[in-house]
């Protein structure tokens, strides 16, 4: 599992930390109950917060990629995936496509490859 860096991860009641300062996530085991769950201790502060939020629900949050990187990984396979399947396309197909329908598969390739490669 790897901490997003520099992600707000939601505590409850309003409270929010940084995901790259959780050093530790502790369930409260005496005295727990609403508004008091789980001990989130944070780098450089003495004292644990006290969040009304659950560890497993804390911990989940903060190994989770958001979701612009998830998306962005997606979109990503699809490129490399419809890049693979224009590679297949024969001359005569691609002639065709470009002069009766207007689509320049040899174009589109380029500004795939231009995309993956930045």
């Amino acid at each position: 599992m790897k901490i997003q860096s520099s992600v707000l991860v939601h505590l409850g009641f309003g409270k929010y930390v940084r995901s790259d300062r959780v050093t530790a996530v502790i369930p409260i085991e005496e005295e727990r109950g609403p508004g008091r769950r789980t001990f989130v201790h944070i780098d450089g502060e003495p004292d644990p917060i006290v969040a009304s939020r659950a560890e497993d629900t804390i911990v989940r949050d903060l190994v989770q990629e958001p979701r612009e990187i998830t998306q962005a990984r997606q979109q990503q396979e699809i490129l490399q995936d419809l890049l693979a399947d224009l590679s297949n396309v024969n001359v005569t197909v691609r002639r065709i496509s470009r002069d009766e329908g207007g689509l320049d598969l040899e174009r589109l390739e380029r500004r795939i490859r231009q995309i993956l490669e930045a």
